[in-house]
């Protein structure tokens, strides 16, 4: 078996972190990408639609492991056209790599997918993994794609499921916005403040990726995230003190609706609705976290230089 590791989907944010991580491990990183070249040094890329076998298929034959970070990003406007799109992309990718997988002579050993805590819906009861689902568009879609997940049996894969939470990092990904709003003094409380961020620290999300293909014992569905989400509003009240700022006025719901169509282009119940998550099959599996508190979190992530500006930094 080669040291190779394939990266479906994996251009974006926390493919690329997950990409730099395996080159520090001595592992091959193979990024299946729309287009056959990419900006991460970590990486080869490969070409592929995410909709069907093809070429890239070849990739998988004696792999360590296939990673699936595929699918379009629901930061965007929930019209009727990208709805049908955020469901079909993660849809087919499911179906294209099970298939590419059943094909192979030698097929990887695991055959791990991203999903999302959003399947809880918009709940401040706790969450495990055995938490009852939530209703909506956005937990209709991580039902019909972790069902996806697991609808074809493949007799060689092991199969595991990580529902991330609001991984943060440098070089992008859901904390660079906060971080902008804060530097212009816009960072306060959104909507009532009270919904919950399941938060984790990329670095512990990768060590979770890790654990998923290395760990014979990990199979089924996990919540991948830290064991200490907070509110909005403490989660802003943090992130503003890392960054050296006071009191920002607060956000109401009314505002961000208007803000969020009209200047992000984005969908606003992402901002205004939350989970309180934990990840309890792998803390009792005994996985342990490097970061468990949100501020010491964040302070390895944001670096002050001498004028006060802040910058992600390797």
């Amino acid at each position: 078996m080669s040291n190779k590791i394939i990266l479906a989907g994996g251009s974006g944010f926390l493919g690329n972190a997950f990409a730099s991580f395996l080159s520090e491990k001595g592992y091959e990183a193979v990024i299946l990408s729309r287009s056959a070249s990419g900006n991460n040094p970590h990486a080869r890329y490969v070409a592929w639609d995410g909709a069907a076998v093809g070429e890239w298929a070849a990739e998988l034959e004696g792999s360590r492991a296939v990673v699936n970070f595929a699918g379009k990003s629901v930061n965007c406007i929930y019209t009727k056209k990208n709805k049908a799109e955020i469901i079909q992309s993660r849809l087919s990718s499911v179906k294209a790599l099970t298939d590419a997988i059943l094909a192979c002579k030698n097929p990887p050993p695991v055959f791990v997918q991203a999903g999302s805590l959003a399947i809880f819906g918009d709940t401040r009861q706790l969450c495990d993994e055995e938490a009852p689902h939530g209703e909506g568009f956005s937990v209709e879609v991580c039902k019909r794609w972790e069902e996806a997940f697991f609808a074809v049996e493949l007799p060689k894969t092991r199969k595991v499921l990580l529902r991330i939470g609001f991984a943060l990092g440098k070089y992008g990904g859901a904390l660079e916005p906060l971080m902008n709003l804060v530097t212009y003094n816009l960072g306060g409380t959104v909507g009532s403040g009270d919904q919950y961020i399941s938060w984790l620290h990329v670095d512990d999300l990768n060590e979770m990726i890790f654990a998923a293909i290395q760990n014979e014992q990990l199979q089924g569905t996990y919540n991948a995230t830290g064991p200490t989400p907070v509110t909005n509003r403490e989660f802003m009240q943090t992130l503003r003190k890392v960054m050296n700022k006071g009191w920002a006025p607060p956000a109401p719901a009314p505002l961000v609706w208007l803000g969020a169509y009209l200047v992000m282009r984005t969908e606003p119940s992402l901002a205004l609705t939350g989970r309180n998550c934990v990840p309890k099959k792998l803390l009792d599996a005994g996985f342990s976290f490097r970061f468990t508190d949100l501020e010491e979190a964040l302070r390895d992530i944001i670096e002050t230089n001498e004028h006060g500006a802040f910058s992600f930094f390797r």
